[in-house]
């Protein structure tokens, strides 16, 4: 019986690379989004399409009770849908910050509580929740999008535990830089409402290191492809961190002080 995937954030990046991958691998794959018209080609590559807004209840509730309906079971869940909103904590409206929450976070844990009850019956399943190595650590003008990524990665720890028992593995995925909209899309944020404020220097200086970052980041089929070896795996990590110097930069995060980290990645923004 070939497996049931649904994956949010399938309409760019690395939800659709790897909504195509494994397509390609033989599963069932449902890509979710909000702007359905751009995953077009992927239609084309057999993936099965859905309307999905993670921050609207009705549209998650009518996504999965499709999928059992059609398919009867769902074996994967990749929560990958997601985005970074910058600009320094000072400047940005709490209504902003709360919805970074919704989609990052809150998004992510209803949709997996909408899930959880037909794996919880199949007595298997498994969750594949997209963090970044921005869980690990922080950045000026980051302070909102950061604080989703560590509650991501605290979400899936305590889930992993509950889950045991009825053999639901959760993975988290921490990719570094990757060439996909979403520093684009962070850059154009923290310029607009932090580039003109008393944070002016800082951030104009950050948003240029965002872009030397994308000419050094992977393509989203290399956490693709990390995506699928978490999915495949007979016993999977906890966690993989892949792609443009996740592990690096990680590795540096554990053995410098949190004063010698902030000196550093400051310096990264002359």
């Amino acid at each position: 019986m070939n497996k049931v995937a649904l994956i949010t954030g399938a309409s760019s990046g690395i939800g659709m690379e790897t909504a195509r991958l494994l397509a390609q691998q033989g599963y069932i794959v449902y890509g979710a989004a909000r702007r359905i018209e751009k995953m077009q080609e992927l239609k084309q590559a057999g993936v099965k399409l859905l309307a999905m807004d993670v921050t609207d209840e009705a549209s998650m509730v009518n996504g999965v009770n499709e999928i059992l309906r059609a398919e009867g079971r769902i074996d994967v869940l990749l929560n990958n849908a997601g985005y970074g909103s910058y600009g320094s904590l000072e400047d940005v409206p709490l209504s902003e910050a709360r919805y970074q929450f919704e989609v990052n976070i809150f998004g992510m844990a209803r949709l997996t509580q909408l899930v959880l009850p037909h794996m919880r019956k199949q007595r298997s399943g498994r969750i594949i929740n997209v963090s970044s190595i921005g869980g690990k650590l922080g950045e000026p003008h980051g302070a909102w999008y950061h604080a989703t990524k560590y509650a991501v990665e605290g979400l899936s720890d305590s889930l992993r535990m509950e889950l045991k028992e009825f053999g639901i593995d959760v993975v988290i995925i921490e990719p570094g830089a990757i060439i996909t909209e979403w520093a684009g899309i962070a850059r154009e944020h923290m310029l607009k409402t932090s580039g003109d404020t008393a944070y002016g220097d800082l951030t104009r200086k950050h948003a240029k290191m965002f872009e030397n970052a994308d000419k050094m980041g992977s393509k989203p089929i290399v956490v693709a492809k990390t995506i699928a070896k978490a999915i495949t795996a007979r016993h999977p990590k906890t966690r993989y961190a892949t792609g443009g110097g996740a592990k690096v930069i990680l590795f540096a995060r554990r053995i410098l002080s949190d004063r010698m980290f902030d000196k550093v990645m400051l310096g990264m923004m002359k």
